[in-house]
């Protein structure tokens, strides 16, 4: 199966063919993920509280991201691929943004980076699209804010508010994105914006109208329980599955009953005849020379 393309993603809206994204943050997810027929896989910068433990994704580094997206784009073959440009890669200069975002695709094989805010990095979106980068725009809550929201929290609910979000989804268009993440935000405003882009919307807490969905892999699959948003759907309940049999592990070992001859190497009668013979011989000392 052939790698996706950017174009071919962007097709999708004009087609009214849904899109699926989901992030992961190794070889073997993104193997998984996109063994599953997986549209496009986001390296988020989500993996700050899903893999390295911080209680948000402001602590993220550049470092972080390139390592991590390096690692799914040797497992993913055919999804698109996009990396999170972390908290404060992006935000100081038009120069740094285009020196990461340059790094993180050389470095890591993405294929695009993903933006967080509207109309206050539209200049920092066009320079890096008029520099060969595609980028996906990200409006809405936006989790490297998390701080300013007071929490994880929807956004959009005043008229004046989803019209500011519109008008953002329109200008990130304008800018060059091929696509914008919309978060946790009233369905109807997301259905609005949908319809006043040309570019795909991709929801996460964001209603059934946009032209794509994204998760986050732990939350799918059952692995991360120190949060659940609300519009994380649980497909599987992974977590105790891998406890209990960890738990089972701990009790072979313990009891003695792992490893088995299944699960050991043999030697022949001959090889092990000849391993006790020398075994049984004195040793001579080495000569110095």
């Amino acid at each position: 199966m052939d790698r996706l393309t950017i174009p071919q993603i962007v097709s999708m809206k004009a087609e009214g063919r849904k899109i699926t994204m989901m992030t992961a943050y190794d070889v073997a997810f993104a193997r998984l993920v996109d063994d599953a027929g997986i549209d496009m896989i986001l390296v988020g910068d989500s993996l700050g509280m899903v893999m390295l433990g911080y209680p948000t994704t402001v602590p993220v580094t550049m470092d972080d991201m390139v390592r991590h997206a390096a690692a799914v784009s040797r497992g993913a073959k055919h999804a698109v691929l996009i990396g999170d440009m972390p908290f404060g890669s992006y935000q100081t200069s038009r120069d740094d943004a285009l020196r990461n975002a340059s790094r993180f695709l050389k470095e890591s094989g993405m294929d695009a980076v993903k933006l967080e805010g509207g109309h206050e990095v539209v200049e920092t979106v066009r320079a890096l699209v008029e520099n060969g980068i595609a980028v996906v725009g990200h409006v809405g809550l936006t989790p490297q804010r998390v701080a300013q929201f007071g929490g994880f929290k929807v956004q959009a609910k005043s008229a004046d508010a989803a019209r500011r979000l519109i008008d953002d989804c329109i200008a990130l268009q304008q800018a060059g994105c091929f696509s914008v993440v919309i978060e946790s935000v009233p369905a109807p405003v997301a259905a609005l914006a949908t319809e006043r882009i040309a570019i795909p919307t991709i929801g996460i807490g964001a209603g059934p109208d946009c032209d794509g969905q994204v998760l986050v892999l732990h939350d799918v699959l059952g692995l991360f329980g120190d949060f659940k948003p609300k519009f994380a759907k649980r497909y599987a309940d992974l977590g105790p599955i891998v406890v209990e049999a960890l738990q089972q592990y701990d009790r072979e070992v313990r009891d003695g009953t792992f490893p088995d001859a299944e699960h050991s190497f043999t030697m022949k009668d001959s090889e092990r005849a000849a391993l006790e013979q020398a075994l049984a011989e004195p040793r001579r000392p080495k000569k110095v020379v």
